[in-house]
């Protein structure tokens, strides 16, 4: 992936979506999903995903369920009923901001 800055801004967004479809996951069980979905384009750090997990978790959208896993002890990371909600609002914003961007970039491929 030439320019992950892109995808920056919208790592919580991912984030929530994969929660939503999987119900819960742990951090590396995001970061590989989004790599195979990405076909290896987006590979995500622990630096980047860490610090989106614990904000999502503080603004109340994330539970964290610690589970025991071959001896020790793995985080899992599951929506609340906000985070649900949230969801909803965040991808609604995103579809909106990729149909302005193509208007924007090239109006003969603009999805109306």
């Amino acid at each position: 992936m030439g320019n992950s800055k892109l995808y920056k801004g919208s790592l919580n967004t991912i984030i929530l979506k994969l929660l939503d479809e999987n119900g819960k996951m742990y951090g590396y069980e995001i970061t590989q999903r989004v790599k195979e979905l990405s076909k290896g384009d987006l590979n995500i750090t622990e630096g980047a995903l860490y610090p989106a997990l614990h904000k999502l978790e503080a603004e109340g959208l994330l539970n964290v369920e610690m589970i025991k896993v071959d001896n020790r002890l793995r985080k899992y990371y599951k929506l609340t009923e906000q985070g649900e909600k949230e969801t909803v609002n965040r991808l609604a914003e995103l579809e909106e901001f990729i149909r302005n961007m193509q208007n924007l970039v090239n109006p003969k491929w603009s999805i109306k």
